[in-house]
């Protein structure tokens, strides 16, 4: 069967996904990856650690990642820290474990990482796991947020974006929210990554990173043992009960 030429041909809006796709492809870069995902910046030392391959390694592959646009670098003086480009890259490797298989789990110590994973995290500067996904629900559950329909640039309809009520407008601005400062950001307002551990929704965008540090801020959640985990204090218990409608257990 002859294939026609003009499908070969790709499209002037098609992204070119292949070179994005070969850097994280390598396991060693994708542990790197990973590893920044909770958007704190680590030296090459901590990197390789984390990966599990000598400074060399390391930084051969560091100088792929920043020639591909996925990382950045800062410069303190003599030392060099790495991070995510942005939180885009973010959620491309969210979306991938939706359709990866998990890792091998060999020891305790991974089993009771993966729970706390999956209990509560940030997806880069937002909440994230099952905490995230409950404060989805409940800022829906109240009425503070709507679902919205939406165009994106290609034309099709997503629902994956949100509009805050007014009963929202007044309840966030309470909990010490700029939503005018919000909206004037070039990043989405409120969208939503399906949660690989869930398989839910969690919020995103902007008022998510936003709602997620104001959390950090208050005390609520504070940074796990375990890399990208965060933990729910008891005041962040009846914080989220009485402001968001959320029973975690």
């Amino acid at each position: 069967m002859t294939v026609p030429a003009e499908t070969l041909t790709p499209l002037p809006w098609d992204a070119d996904i292949a070179s994005a796709a070969a850097l994280i492809a390598d396991s060693t870069r994708a542990a790197i990856l990973r590893a920044l995902l909770p958007d704190r910046p680590l030296a090459a030392g901590e990197l390789a650690r984390l990966a599990g391959v000598s400074a060399a390694t390391a930084s051969f592959h560091l100088a792929k990642l920043l020639e591909g646009g996925l990382i950045t670098v800062i410069r303190q003086g003599r030392h060099r820290y790495y991070r995510l480009a942005g939180h885009e890259v973010a959620a491309a490797l969210e979306a991938l474990g939706l359709i990866s298989p998990g890792l091998p789990v060999r020891s305790l110590r991974q089993s009771r990482e993966a729970a706390a994973l999956a209990e509560a995290r940030t997806c880069y500067d937002h909440l994230a796991g099952r905490a995230g996904v409950e404060v989805l629900d409940g800022l829906l559950r109240r009425g503070l947020l709507e679902g919205k329909s939406g165009r994106t640039d290609r034309g099709d309809t997503t629902s994956h974006r949100f509009e805050v009520t007014g009963a929202g407008a007044k309840e966030l601005s309470s909990f010490g929210l700029n939503l005018l400062q919000l909206r004037r950001s070039r990043r989405q307002f409120a969208g939503a990554c399906i949660d690989w551990t869930q398989r839910r929704r969690h919020l995103n965008g902007a008022l998510a990173a936003a709602i997620t540090s104001r959390m950090f801020e208050l005390g609520w959640i504070e940074r796990g043992q375990r890399r990208r985990s965060v933990r729910v204090t008891p005041v962040g218990f009846e914080g989220l009960a009485s402001t968001f409608g959320v029973d975690l257990p």
